[in-house]
């Protein structure tokens, strides 16, 4: 029997009301404390198993028996789910899913990755020197939090420099942390419409960037076709803006409120990597929307039982927060080992753009804490915009000034 077939307890539905703004929602707590999933409601009035703990986190996101695939015919589907098919292979199980994530690792491995390093230093470098130039105060998130992870995509993708503005500001335009459907549908047309030209110029620039080379490989084999290709890039760019530039954001304002722990990660920057990890897990900014599941048979976690066909989301803000797998989990710590964290998802769906997203962050606060030593907020916490009505968390703006 399941665990919700004779409860009366009112039904928790997303999204849910954030009493502090550093911290995941006080359902959450109650949840958790509850069972590992509980039943909950989604902003379409579709009914889903929210998944608690991290324990039971981890074994819904590399259990067999749970699909990605948004295809199924028994997935309750609604308005949010009007995704395209092709290419799009975080809504895929394997073997297809396994087929794209094999051509990606050549491009987002660990070790292309720490080649790109110093573009990403650049990237950062530049970003600061237009701030300062800019004066004080200002906005931290227009012109570092996002401006260094769209710079990092145009870097990625061979965007050229002439075209950059256009690139970024189709990403604004793109953000699911204040998204107009009406706009994004417009940049959506516009960024596809480019990747297709990027791709098109793949046989005279075989090696500029990563949609191209990705192009050229494998589209005269046919292991890929445009329109995959296409909607592989335009997955890559919706992973790889939002998810990092609130981090970035929320992560400097987390630690301009812990002065302490600020100060001994300027003074030993190799307590950064651990901290990006802390910063990650205590954040979580891609929460449940990012971790949408479906049960292909039975099964049971906890007192539930888990019918095929229910759907299920992963909290990972929740997750990341259970006392069972980190001590003192509601504390930010920057000495804390944070790895087992579930922000980059976990198993084969696991964040395949992680080894980017790492370097990235590292790379962006490492630059700011050293060229800002006096970086301080130019108004209250409590004044600050947050994004806390968004599928990703973050900040809308972030005066600043030093």
């Amino acid at each position: 029997m399941s665990t919700s077939e004779h409860d009366t307890t009112p039904t928790p539905t997303f999204p849910m009301v954030r009493s502090c703004p550093l911290a995941p929602p006080d359902e959450y707590q109650r949840m958790r404390a509850t069972a590992p999933v509980v039943r909950a409601t989604l902003p379409n009035g579709a009914p889903v198993w929210a998944v608690t703990r991290h324990a039971e986190a981890r074994q819904i996101l590399s259990d067999p028996r749970i699909s990605s695939n948004t295809g199924r015919p028994e997935r309750p589907r609604g308005p949010d789910d009007d995704r395209p098919d092709d290419g799009f292979f975080v809504d895929m199980d394997p073997p297809e899913h396994s087929r794209f994530r094999r051509l990606l690792i050549s491009e987002l491995g660990a070790r292309p990755m720490d080649a790109m390093r110093p573009a990403l230093q650049r990237i950062a470098d530049t970003a600061i020197d237009e701030l300062l130039a800019a004066g004080a105060p200002a906005d931290l998130v227009g012109m570092y939090a996002r401006r260094v992870p769209s710079r990092v995509l145009c870097e990625l993708f061979g965007i050229p420099a002439g075209d950059h503005e256009f690139f970024e500001s189709r990403l604004r335009m793109l953000s699911v942390t204040s998204m107009n459907p009406s706009v994004a549908a417009e940049a959506s047309r516009d960024v596809r419409g480019y990747l297709r030209e990027l791709i098109s110029s793949a046989e005279r620039e075989p090696d500029n960037g990563m949609i191209r080379r990705l192009a050229a490989r494998h589209l005269p084999t046919g292991e890929l076709t445009t329109d995959e290709l296409i909607n592989m890039g335009f997955l890559m760019l919706l992973a790889g803006y939002d998810s990092p530039a609130n981090t970035i954001s929320l992560g400097v304002l987390t630690l301009l409120r812990h002065p302490a722990q600020l100060a001994a990660l300027r003074a030993d920057p190799g307590l950064l990597p651990g901290a990006v990890e802390e910063l990650l897990r205590f954040h979580s900014v891609q929460d449940w929307v990012s971790f949408d599941r479906i049960a292909a048979d039975d099964l049971d976690i906890g007192s539930a039982r888990i019918r095929a066909g229910d759907r299920l989301t992963v909290l990972a803000a929740s997750a990341n927060r259970d006392a069972l797998a980190f001590e003192n989990p509601d504390e930010f710590d920057i000495r804390r080992s944070a790895h087992h964290h579930v922000a980059f998802g976990y198993g084969i769906h696991q964040c395949i753009g992680r080894n980017l997203a790492r370097a990235e962050l590292q790379i962006a606060f490492g630059t700011l804490l050293t060229r800002m030593p006096t970086l301080h907020l130019a108004i209250g916490v409590e004044d600050l915009p947050f994004a806390d009505d968004a599928p990703f968390f973050g900040l809308h703006a972030m005066p600043v000034a030093w």
